[in-house]
């Protein structure tokens, strides 16, 4: 049999084939195109990156010395070590994991690092990866693609604000029945988490007024087997470019939605807690001497425009302690929620921008798709069709 001949290729011809690499086209489409390996085409790409212009030496070396040889090799045992120090800031959340966990990381940057040093970083045998790399797909592991397509669009589309729990609530409205385990380890494979809750610092009302404190009627017991048994109502502060807004709310304990909120400028109480308490019973009926209205001891809640409207719909009034913020914690945890997920996340908020947002966060996104744990995992509106439907 006659013996393959070798090919060589000088310097320009190589540098050529880099450039080629680095504007955007694949290793293997340059590998059809000039009918050369693909490998080379990458271990030619990794030369020039990490030596420039003194790459592609050739056979025109010069002859060394002992000492340069010595510096030579030291030189490139230390490009070595960089090497794989590179590899392993990569890959440092692979080293504990499963083969398949490491192989998918190699693929993912075998245009980065050569295979064989990764394969010596984590221990792995190349014929591992390469049958792993060229098997058919297990049913499982199409399962899992389909699942990570799934859970990336449900991240995208709730605005990266769920964990693990609630991602795997939706996926079973997309009919996948898996466990959380499953779904957390899915998503640490694709590198997404819920957004990160800052601490949110809880800043009690200021109750220093001349206007008499009801009793707490309500004695922290947030539950409610009817709607419009209990009502909870807060005032919390936005920061905005443009100066301070106000939101109020009023949330019904029976499926925790807000049913009613404002928005303003200003702390006067027609504003603020009359406007948010005319929307509330604009959008659910009130059960007259049975209604337990409950907040802090705030001036808008224990003025006399407020007291009048209560007393018109015949509304009982409830107040929380001095000072004492778990009193009326559903209400502030709406706010931390609200604050985390929302606020936080935006820089640099507009005044109008932050209405809008607020807007579509309680209307669209915490009434009708966020699911609570104190549901069962359904959201506010879902619970009350829910049981609607029951009691028809």
């Amino acid at each position: 049999m006659k013996k393959r001949e070798r090919r060589s290729f000088d310097k320009d011809f190589k540098l050529m084939v880099v450039e080629l690499h680095k504007s955007g086209k694949s290793s293997n489409e340059i590998s059809r195109e000039l009918g050369i390996p693909s490998d080379m085409v990458r271990r030619w790409s990794r030369e020039f990156a990490f030596s420039g212009d003194t790459s592609f030496a050739g056979s025109g070396k010069q002859i060394m010395t002992a000492e340069q040889k010595e510096i030579a090799q030291l030189k490139k045992a230390l490009k070595e070590a960089e090497i794989e120090r590179d590899i392993l800031k990569k890959a440092g959340q692979h080293l504990l994991q499963e083969r398949p966990q490491i192989f998918r990381f190699m693929k993912d940057h075998q245009q980065v690092f050569a295979v064989e040093k990764m394969c010596r970083v984590f221990q792995v045998s190349r014929s591992g990866y390469y049958h792993w790399l060229n098997r058919k797909p297990s049913e499982r592991e199409l399962k899992n693609q389909e699942l990570r397509t799934n859970i990336l669009e449900v991240h995208r589309l709730t605005k990266f604000r769920l964990g693990s729990p609630k991602i795997k609530k939706e996926l079973e409205d997309r009919g996948f029945y898996i466990s959380r385990p499953r779904v957390a380890r899915l998503m640490k494979e694709l590198n997404i988490r819920s957004i990160v809750q800052k601490k949110f610092k809880v800043v009690t009302t200021d109750s220093n007024h001349g206007h008499a404190i009801s009793p707490n009627l309500l004695d922290r017991d947030f539950t409610a087997p009817r709607p419009g048994q209990k009502w909870v109502s807060d005032i919390t502060y936005v920061r905005t470019n443009q100066g301070w807004l106000y939101l109020t709310i009023v949330m019904d304990l029976y499926d925790r939605k807000i049913i009613g909120w404002s928005m303003s400028r200003t702390m006067e109480a027609h504003r603020t807690v009359v406007a948010a308490f005319k929307m509330a019973i604009q959008n659910r009926p009130v059960n007259p001497e049975e209604l337990i209205f409950h907040s802090d001891r705030g001036v808008q809640y224990a003025c006399g425009e407020f007291r009048k409207l209560l007393k018109a719909y015949r509304i009982v009034q409830s107040m929380s302690r001095k000072g004492n913020c778990w009193d009326n914690a559903v209400a502030e945890n709406f706010f931390k929620i609200l604050k985390s997920e929302l606020i936080y996340q935006i820089p640099n908020l507009q005044y109008d921008q932050a209405r809008i947002e607020i807007f579509e966060f309680i209307e669209i996104w915490y009434n009708k798709k966020r699911k609570h744990s104190y549901l069962d995992y359904l959201t506010p509106e879902q619970f009350e069709k829910s049981n609607q439907s029951k009691a028809a």
